[in-house]
């Protein structure tokens, strides 16, 4: 028994050893495997793509390659997954690429000074701690992805071309310690959620456009804060005046000289103050000190401003207090006009707050307004309301009391005009009819109106004002000047205003976005639900601007939706709403894809006039958007063969994705941003001519179509 289980032992070795024999064999002859994680290599890879495979990042590849075992130029690694990315100071050129979300572990990224041009990319790396994008050529604002980079202590995009409004994107961003904006093209108020920076002490925002107050700023515990050549106004909040570092020359505002013992920068734009030396290196006479009776003056001077500035402040405390006693005493009988609501819209927001209210992105204290609806009882709403209040007679003076000339549209709940005010602005006003809301969306209109006038997103088009007076209720929109998108594609019949191929993604690209706004940035998410061609209005550079966002809270009653809404949405309309009335944010995907393929084919979502088998656009396009040989039949013929066939056959993939029948199949918004991004990136690799820049197509020698937009 011992000599067999010896022998069982051995032959079991001997085996063992074979077998690790061949399995040696078998990794000698593979190749060695890529150590560093795929979605990082990817990445990488796109970026030095995009960044036109520059000779100065050694070790980059555009295929294959290995990023952390090759030692690739700025990359820093920690086992297979990259956490570091610096290429600053090298003279690169190109843009940043699509893919840099697939970054899951970086937490550097520093492009700092070069040449890097273009918006900066929608997505950034999601746990990223460090971003460094100073000295470079970016245009555009700054993506919506900072609102879920929660981890983010350092954002410096100074010394770019950023222009418009710095985005509300900062509540969720308490680790932040250092933000630099500075000189850059910003405009307008500084965002409500600055409230929430915690723990900022470094904020460098000089040699911008900023306009309005600083007081989002009084809570919060600087030790810098840099303001100067911006356009700010009014009082500075004396609680920076305790700021070590604070620099704010170059404004219009009524406080400036600093309050006494203190030595703040106010003509210096540097890093501090600093002594005037006499001709032999030492202070001359005159400055060696002061007269007694200038300090005198001093000193009473500074007392005085002081015993002011207390009596201002208990004057207001009384006086809020009087509001308060007020505003109780009178509850029962109390009536809120809408002057009223926007009065106190304005005051709110310029306080310090930090409540969450229904917009992620919009942050603000709610401001609880009462008022009496028509049954006599007494309804609570949100607040505030960022949009203009108008008088009905400034209205109807800017429309020539709604005249059919003025008329440029109708919709679900009433018609929309054009208004041409004595300052010289144009708007769109849209009048909604009385019978199109019920009672109980007449008491919500002004809380519709409150969630619709913080919708801030450069593709949507933004509500500027309302009117809620003698029982009018109106909408005031910024004016669109070159019609609807469904009008250029449907009645167009000027040639010269055919939409190429490429201003085509382009409003796919736009919308999308759109809509990702509202379904993944807002909270709780916006549904659209009435998502087609005639709300997508195009401006005189055909960038896309989605109208009736919000409008939802106003749904019209069930004649009317059934009379207008449904007649003229059906095609856009997903199964689901069709057979059960449910609508969500998949349904919204799905009218998205209708709306991509009147892009693509030119054709109306409903056409009675066509053959019985194709007046459905949806379900004769269906079946061929695999099928290339099929799909280049269905291209539009007004793009006259106009377009790349690989980036056409991309653009069928996301159509077929988004009209699926079940809406959990269907992508969320995000992933089709994506999708259409990385149609436009692999386009703009290709070679372009810098004189087009009209967003046309033109034809090569080898018939390949050559993107000239992106």
């Amino acid at each position: 028994m011992g000599y067999s289980n010896r022998s069982f032992s051995l032959s079991m070795t001997r085996l063992l050893l074979n077998e690790l024999v061949v399995l040696g064999l078998i990794f000698a002859s593979t190749p060695a495997q890529c150590v560093t994680d795929s979605s990082d290599v990817q990445a990488l890879q796109v970026m030095y793509t995009s960044l036109n495979s520059p000779s100065k990042l050694t070790n980059w590849k555009t295929n294959g390659g290995d990023p952390c075992g090759e030692s690739w130029e700025g990359v820093t690694c920690e086992g297979s997954a990259v956490v570091s990315l610096d290429i600053s100071g090298l003279g690169l050129s190109g843009t940043m690429g699509y893919l840099l979300s697939d970054l899951m572990s970086l937490k550097t990224l520093d492009l700092s000074n070069n040449n890097l041009h273009d918006t900066i990319p929608y997505q950034l790396p999601p746990n990223v701690t460090s971003v460094n994008l100073a000295g470079n050529n970016f245009s555009g604002n700054l993506p919506y992805s900072i609102s879920a980079m929660i981890t983010l202590t350092y954002l410096n995009v100074s010394h770019n071309m950023l222009s418009l409004s710095v985005g509300d994107y900062f509540a969720n961003l308490a680790r932040l310690g250092t933000l630099d904006l500075s000189f850059n093209n910003f405009s307008g108020d500084l965002p409500l959620s600055f409230s929430s920076l915690s723990n900022l002490s470094t904020l460098y925002m000089q040699n911008n456009q900023l306009t309005g107050s600083l007081n989002v700023l009084s809570g919060l515990s600087l030790t810098t804060l840099n303001v100067a050549k911006n356009h700010f106004n009014g009082s500075i909040p004396q609680e920076l005046f305790s700021i070590p570092t604070f620099i704010y020359d170059g404004n219009s505002f009524t406080n400036e000289p600093s309050p006494p013992g203190r030595s703040h920068n106010k003509h210096n734009s540097g890093s501090g103050g600093h002594t005037s030396p006499g001709s032999d290196g030492q202070s001359s006479d005159s400055d060696n000190g002061l007269s007694a009776g200038i300090i005198v003056g001093i000193v009473l001077g500074s007392l005085l401003l002081l015993l002011v500035a207390v009596l201002a402040f208990v004057f207001c405390i009384r006086k809020n207090k009087r509001k308060v006693s007020g505003a109780r005493a009178s509850r029962a009988n109390l009536s809120v006009s809408t002057g009223n609501v926007h009065t106190e819209t304005q005051e709110q927001r310029v306080k310090n707050v930090a409540a969450v209210v229904d917009l992620k992105p919009l942050q603000a204290e709610p401001v609880m307004v009462e008022r009496m609806s028509k049954n006599g009882s007494l309804n609570r709403m949100k607040s505030p309301i960022t949009a203009t209040s108008y008088t009905v007679a400034s209205l109807q003076t800017a429309t020539n009391s709604f005249s059919q000339e003025y008329l440029i549209g109708e919709g679900s709940l009433g018609r929309v005009y054009k208004a041409e005010f004595p300052n010289g602005k144009t708007m769109a006003i849209k009048k909604i009819d009385n019978a199109a809301l019920s009672l109980q969306e007449e008491d919500n209109f002004l809380e519709a109106i409150s969630s619709m006038s913080r919708l801030r997103h450069p593709n949507i088009v933004t509500l500027a004002g309302y009117c809620a007076e003698h029982g009018q209720r109106l909408l005031v929109y910024e004016y669109i000047g070159n019609g609807s998108l469904h009008d250029m594609l449907h009645f167009s019949d000027d040639g010269s205003k055919m939409l190429s191929w490429n201003a085509r993604v382009r409003v796919a690209l736009g919308t999308a976005r759109a809509l990702e706004y509202l379904h993944e940035v807002c909270l709780p998410s916006v549904v659209h639900r009435n998502f087609k061609s005639a709300n997508i209005l195009l401006d005189e550079e055909l960038n896309p601007h989605l109208s009736d966002c919000g409008l939802a809270a106003l749904t019209p009653n069930t004649e009317r939706q059934v009379s207008t809404q449904m007649v003229g949405s059906f095609g856009y309309s997903a199964p689901e709403f069709a057979l059960s009335g449910v609508y969500t944010v998949k349904s919204d995907v799905y009218s998205f894809g209708v709306v991509m393929l009147e892009l693509l084919t030119g054709r109306k979502p409903l056409d009675s006039s066509r053959v019985r088998s194709e007046q459905s656009l949806v379900r004769w396009a269906t079946p061929q958007l695999h099928d290339i040989d099929a799909l280049a039949k269905m291209v539009d013929p007004a793009l006259n063969g106009m377009y790349p066939v690989k980036s056409l056959s991309r653009f069928a993939d996301i159509i077929a994705l988004c009209v699926q029948p079940e809406p959990e199949f269907r992508p969320p918004m995000s992933e089709v941003v994506q999708a259409l991004v990385r149609l436009v990136q692999r386009a703009s690799v290709v070679k372009r001519r810098s004189s087009d820049e009209s967003g046309f197509s033109y034809r090569t020698p080898d018939h390949e179509i050559i993107d000239m937009s992106f």
